[in-house]
């Protein structure tokens, strides 16, 4: 095979937020700098392009807007409350408390880029039996995660030429050129056009994402709190996200930690127009439906309800014989309150059109509901309990529904609106009264009431399934981003002097910096954070 010869002061493998964001970093201070991308070049920015967009911030000028008092002591507890972090682990501590301090200065950085955020603040993960977010502290961004790629690719290229910046599409690194227990190259192939490359370099950043795009990593790693793996797991990661480079630095003598620590969802739904193998669109399930068993029961003891504890929804999800889950709702639940998480079906925010994005936040997102009518199987809607179990059934193949269990369980929801005004005696209720009484959540989520009411028909069920998103372990790193190794002279830990591993690809710092959960909107903020880290330490 034929084969070309690139040479950079750094090669930074991988086109994602991280990868551009220590790109960025490095070419702003003259450094020259070669990206090797698998992918095509419309896709540039990996998963966050797709991304809703959300990013952690404490005591921002949004919160402030709002009257919320946050402060990172208390960011802290519920961070460290919610990771649950193993008593030996160091490096993802170590990266949490780093993050933690430094989230004003990302959201400089950002800011100074060009980066805007959506006036109000959204409060997600606010915890079960584990505290959560202790206040809102989710900050979307204007334009959802295609805008904040278009603006970081933007600034890549304004900081660049040809002579600092060369990115490589399509292009997939493979391994390590080793010379005197030293990296000196990546090497790999150019699916293209079917060659092979050498990139020689300084220093080696590893910025390929996790394992999620991997189904049969995701399934030898699967966490023993979720059982075995389901039969069927979607993927909603990025289809290159397959842990190929995380072997590669582990056969190097390079450390992999907490790989069983993953942040997946438990409303995936296959997508309506896939652009991968096993695509899986997200959603956000309504407050307001009834999360259901394969065999028509709510799940419990607490009743499954989104926003709370995500990690919970899924193990209940695959505690069940049969591991995939029903929404119940109807017409005017879903007009008010089903999204999808990520930017392809939220045109208003993703476009930057004010009007757009406040008329279907009051009418409801009409054409993500007839796109899921038209074209997912998966969405089924009826007229009454009978021909919702009917067609359940139908699509499953199965009689596990039975009419009078479905409707023992709608009926049962239903009776507490029969008791009187606010007598209201069920967890759901609660949490969605709860919820309500923030301003953030008010407009998006319905005033508590009968699911079953002829003037919301149709009734809908959505089948959802597990799905792979994002990992939370990964290659170990020190603060500065180095990869860490095991010492052949004396057996304690070491760094690698000129290999790095940023964002997903180490569990978005120290290969676990989330623990067992994340307080959500981490992911994008710890890959700038990581990404800057190493690019600092390779300019020092």
């Amino acid at each position: 095979m034929k084969s070309k010869n690139y040479q950079a002061d750094v090669v930074i493998i991988g086109g994602g937020i991280a990868g551009i964001t220590t790109a960025i970093e490095l070419l702003e201070s003259g450094k020259k700098v070669l990206i090797i991308e698998r992918d095509l070049e419309k896709n540039f920015g990996g998963l966050a392009k797709e991304s809703f967009g959300g990013m952690f911030f404490i005591n921002s000028p949004q919160q402030k807007f709002s009257k919320i008092k946050d402060h990172v002591e208390q960011a802290k507890k519920d961070w460290f409350s919610f990771a649950e972090f193993e008593k030996d682990e160091i490096w993802g501590k170590r990266w949490a408390e780093a993050f933690l301090e430094s989230t004003q200065d990302i959201y400089q950085w950002v800011s100074k880029k060009g980066i805007r955020f959506f006036p109000i603040v959204h409060w997600v993960e606010r915890g079960l039996f584990q505290p959560g977010n202790s206040a809102p502290r989710f900050h979307m961004v204007w334009g959802t995660g295609h805008g904040l790629m278009q603006t970081l690719i933007g600034h890549l290229r304004s900081v660049s030429n040809t002579d600092t910046l060369q990115v490589l599409f399509e292009h997939k690194a493979d391994d390590f050129v080793i010379e005197n227990d030293t990296i000196v190259a990546v090497k790999g192939v150019d699916e293209k056009n079917n060659i092979g490359f050498t990139a020689k370099g300084d220093n080696f950043v590893v910025a390929t994402g996790g394992i999620n795009g991997n189904m049969e990593k995701v399934r030898k790693h699967w966490h023993t709190d979720w059982k075995t793996p389901p039969e069927v797991i979607l993927n909603g990661s990025h289809h290159f996200s397959d842990g190929l480079i995380h072997d590669k630095v582990n056969k190097l003598g390079g450390n992999l930690s907490n790989m069983s620590l993953m942040w997946n969802y438990a409303a995936g739904i296959p997508h309506p127009y896939p652009k991968r193998k096993n695509h899986g669109l997200s959603l956000v399930p309504p407050k307001s439906a009834l999360w259901i068993n394969y065999k028509g029961e709510r799940m419990g003891p607490v009743p499954l309800v989104t926003a709370f504890d995500t990690r919970y929804l899924v193990t209940k999800v695959c505690e069940q014989e049969k591991q995939y889950s029903w929404q119940i709702l109807n017409k005017k639940i879903a007009y008010k309150e089903l999204a999808v998480s990520g930017s392809e079906f939220n045109e208003g925010i993703k476009e930057k059109k004010a009007f757009k994005f406040l008329f279907s936040l009051f009418t409801g997102n009409k054409k993500l509901i007839h796109t899921l009518e038209k074209d997912s199987p998966n969405y089924i809607t009826a007229n009454s309990v009978e021909e919702l179990v009917m067609k359940m059934n139908k699509l499953t193949g199965s009689d596990d529904i039975k009419v009078e269990t479905l409707k023992q369980t709608i009926e049962s929801y239903d009776a507490n609106f029969e008791h009187g005004k606010n007598i209201w005696n069920d967890e759901q209720i609660r949490r969605i009264e709860h919820t309500r009484q923030y301003k953030g959540d008010k407009k998006r989520t319905l005033k508590p009431q009968k699911l079953n009411q002829k003037n919301a028909y149709p009734l809908i069920a959505i089948r959802e399934f597990i799905l792979s998103r994002k990992s939370l372990g990964g290659i170990q790193t020190n603060l500065s981003s180095q990869v860490l190794k095991v010492s052949k002279i004396n057996g304690e830990q070491e760094a690698f002097k000129n290999l790095y591993a940023v964002g997903e690809a180490a569990g978005f710092g120290g290969g676990g910096s989330h623990g067992k959960r994340a307080l959500e909107g981490t992911f994008l903020a710890t890959c700038i954070f990581t990404a800057r880290k190493a690019a600092e330490h390779i300019l020092s």
